[in-house]
């Protein structure tokens, strides 16, 4: 008569391995709920906190099924410019100067943003932004080559420009530069001379 069934009482522990179950002899449903505890498992199982330690092995990405929300991530997102960015979420990148479209009457300038100002008609003021922040960065260029007759203003904003708390007046006819922003005493400086 061949041996069905063996009672748990008749079996010591660490008697049985993987090495003696040949494979898919064991499945799901030969299983009784509630009979495979924690203590019986290599792995640890923590059910308070719905987590489960593997014995040492990789967890691999043909093992996983769907997606991880970025709330179980130590790391759900990363700082570009100051700018928080969560992870799966789309963002754009300004890869240098964002330049605009050409300028022909006064403005307020926005950093990170590239200026083609045409004083043909009449003399311009280009307002540096409010409440700037370190490395803040605007580009102006004289694109009709007439700042000799109508001059830009670069207009201060309550900011200091190159130490000083003063307007800058552009009379270079092409003229073409980037003001970056340090600090409250030094204000806007020019990045190139």
């Amino acid at each position: 008569m061949a041996l069905t069934r063996i009672v748990t009482n008749a079996i010591t522990d660490d008697a049985i391995t993987t090495a003696k179950i040949a494979p898919n002899t064991v499945i799901a449903t030969d299983i009784l709920d509630g009979t495979i505890t924690v203590a019986k498992l290599t792995s640890t199982l923590d059910l308070s906190s719905n987590t489960v330690t593997l014995p040492s092995t990789s967890v691999t990405n043909d093992m996983l099924s769907g997606s991880i929300a970025n709330a179980k991530l130590a790391n759900p997102s990363f700082t570009l410019n100051g700018v928080t960015v969560n992870l799966g979420d789309t963002t754009s990148i300004a890869a240098g100067t964002d330049w605009q479209a050409e300028k022909t009457a006064s403005f307020t300038a926005v950093a990170s943003e590239g200026y083609f100002v045409n004083t043909t008609s009449g003399a311009i003021t280009v307002t540096l932004p409010a409440s700037p922040t370190i490395g803040d960065e605007v580009t102006i260029i004289d694109a009709s080559g007439t700042a000799d007759t109508n001059n830009i203003t670069v207009g201060r904003n309550s900011e200091n420009i190159q130490g000083s708390a003063a307007d800058l007046t552009i009379s270079t006819e092409r003229a073409a530069f980037t003001l970056v922003y340090f600090n409250a005493t030094q204000g806007w400086l020019l990045k190139d001379k």
